[in-house]
């Protein structure tokens, strides 16, 4: 009995979605909370509610989330607002009832493994299609209303996260903090990105059609081609011709070979790459397996 496509990706978003509320549990309970150490967005500033007014961790989490994930069900959709939502209870329910024992007191440590545990928590629930932590919907929201950047929005309302918790709690606590909100980026990005390791290439030569065969036949690439014209030197403006260039998607492990079958053909070749933050379909898959 074989299972459906849709099937599958359900299964592997419920996978992913339980792997990283179970991480960030652990993250929060072995590592963050016991030493005060804060991660920013969400997370952060329900860590320093606790800390002010001694409510339930658990119980801030969701109510914290809750607006958030309502207006993801307007940004996004209505699924991404109920994943996310039952992502957030889950991670609240691991918070109350799970027993995770305090890992380690050192803060260089802290900083380091407490990061990357969040970090991968958070972007193990991403790959599942929810978010565990609401701050990018604030940053999805405010875009809209102003000129800054998702990144740029994060980072500001982090700023303050982090100030707040330097004039609290001292400068010791905030500069901890910030590390380990870096080290959760870090690992944030390697997760949601660095899991698929695909890089473009474009390819400008005047031996094209050489270069064409060699990267199907012999690299087994899946190639398109754009018409284009190449010259236009300073010296010679007015003298072009028409060429074909030619893109392809290979894994980073791939590129040095492709280059070699490109410049053996043709060292005049213009080649450039550019990293691909996600692929799918065509021939990436088999393709995958076999380097």
């Amino acid at each position: 009995m074989t299972i459906s496509n849709k099937t599958r990706i359900v299964l592997e978003d419920i996978g992913f979605s339980t792997a990283g509320v179970l991480l960030s549990a652990y993250a929060l309970k072995g590592f963050l909370v016991p030493n005060l150490f804060l991660g920013g967005g969400i997370t952060g500033i329900s860590i320093l509610l606790n800390q002010f007014f001694h409510f339930n961790l658990s119980i801030i989490l969701v109510l914290a989330n809750l607006p958030l994930v309502i207006v993801g069900g307007y940004l996004v959709n209505k699924r991404f607002a109920f994943k996310t939502l039952a992502c957030i209870i889950g991670l609240a329910l691991c918070m109350e009832f799970l027993h995770f024992p305090k890992a380690t007191s050192d803060p260089s440590l802290i900083s380091a493994f407490g990061g990357v545990f969040l970090g991968f928590g958070i972007g193990l629930a991403m790959k599942g299609g929810c978010a565990l932590d609401g701050i990018e919907i604030i940053a999805l929201y405010t875009i809209r209303k102003s000129g800054f950047s998702i990144s740029e929005i994060i980072f500001a309302i982090n700023v303050v996260i982090f100030l707040v918790a330097a004039f609290s709690f001292g400068m010791d606590i905030a500069l901890n903090s910030i590390l380990t909100y870096f080290t959760a980026s870090q690992a944030i990005n390697f997760v949601v990105e660095g899991m698929e390791e695909f890089t473009g290439v474009t390819i400008i030569s005047g031996q094209s059609e050489a270069i064409k065969r060699s990267l199907v036949m012999d690299l087994g690439r899946g190639i398109t081609v754009y018409k284009g014209e190449r010259g236009f030197m300073k010296s010679s403006f007015d003298v072009s011709q028409d060429c074909d260039i030619i893109f392809t998607v290979i894994t980073r492990l791939e590129v040095r070979r492709l280059k070699n079958l490109v410049y053996k053909i043709d060292p005049k070749a213009f080649v450039f790459t550019n990293s691909i933050k996600e692929a799918a379909g065509g021939v990436l898959k088999r393709n995958r397996a076999e380097v």
